[in-house]
């Protein structure tokens, strides 16, 4: 076995291992590995690699990051993430796995990072390990991960007949995103929410985004709160709809979305998720995921159940 950096020319390999492993469960595409994988920025190059055998085939390999990117947003630079790290199962328990979290660990350490996260990077595939994969669990466990906490990707299924109302709530309105209001919205982001929401909403707007992707709540025409929501229009592949080649039908997705604090316990969280409900149920989507979420009793009231469960591990260093 030797170790190689990641490189775009092995794509089509590593996403035919990635299916071959868990895409009965999270069917990777190449145009959603590639941007999430290969273009962003915070993918640490010397932390990532793939792992051949003698006949230099796939049979492994490992993305890691680390905040690189020169935004003013709130990123913590000592927290490093493993996206992935995936191995043949035919080649598991000869070395493979461990030489990889190796490379990506002292990449990382060498980096000033700290703390190693699985999932929950920037551009992420999971908030963090499946609950499904209990042997890779245990494996994480085996070097050292601590488990921190449970979330969940939660789904409803909407039949056709059922139409979805928007929701009416005194002194504020509902309505998308205008592209003229950008740099409003912006603003609101990095007053109300900075860091990761911030982040994703610059890179929203950095990749064309015109505002369908917002809903937004309104008062006196000023911004108070905001849900994502994404379909297969959006401008690049959002976290919330990354396994719809599982779905026979259109699928949409909703998150995060957030509130201002000060207008806060009037009820609006709920009702900005209807509102989010009721523009996607309008482009003809019967199925919405929402993604990475502890609040389970809270989307419950919308008829959300719990559909993919993570758990997430950490590393001191």
């Amino acid at each position: 076995m030797k170790v190689t950096p990641i490189d775009k020319e092995r794509i089509t390999d590593m996403v035919k291992l990635w299916n071959k492993e868990i895409g009965q469960h999270f069917p990777m595409r190449e145009e959603l590995f590639e941007q999430n994988s290969m273009d962003d920025e915070n993918v640490l190059e010397s932390g990532s690699g793939i792992a051949l055998n003698q006949n230099d085939e796939v049979i492994g390999f490992v993305v890691s990051k680390r905040w690189q990117e020169d935004i003013d947003v709130k990123m913590n630079k000592e927290t490093g993430w493993i996206q992935v790290l995936i191995v043949d199962s035919e080649y598991r328990r000869q070395g493979v796995g461990v030489a990889l979290l190796e490379k990506a660990e002292n990449a990382l350490k060498l980096a000033g990072v700290v703390k190693i996260t699985f999932g929950s990077d920037p551009w992420h595939y999971f908030p963090g390990l499946p609950s499904g994969f209990e042997d890779t669990i245990r494996w994480f466990g085996k070097q050292g991960y601590k488990k921190d906490m449970e979330t969940y990707d939660l789904i409803a299924h909407y039949e056709d007949e059922i139409e979805s109302e928007m929701p009416e709530q005194k002194e504020v309105e509902f309505m998308m995103l205008k592209a003229e209001e950008k740099d409003q919205f912006i603003d609101f982001m990095h007053r109300t929410f900075p860091g990761r929401w911030e982040y994703e909403a610059i890179q929203y707007f950095k990749k064309g985004g015109t505002g369908r992707e917002f809903v937004v709540l309104k008062r006196k025409g000023e911004i108070f709160g905001f849900c994502r929501i994404n379909d297969i229009h959006s401008p690049f592949i959002a976290q919330n709809v990354y396994w719809s080649p599982l779905f026979n039908t259109p699928l949409g997705g909703i998150g995060p979305l957030g509130v201002d604090p000060s207008i806060r316990g009037n009820g609006y969280g709920l009702a900005i998720v209807e509102a989010g409900v009721h523009f996607l149920r309008n482009r003809g989507i019967h199925s919405i995921i929402i993604d990475w979420t502890e609040f389970i009793d809270f989307y419950e009231k919308l008829g959300y159940e719990a559909w993919q469960k993570y758990e997430s591990y950490s590393k001191e260093l």
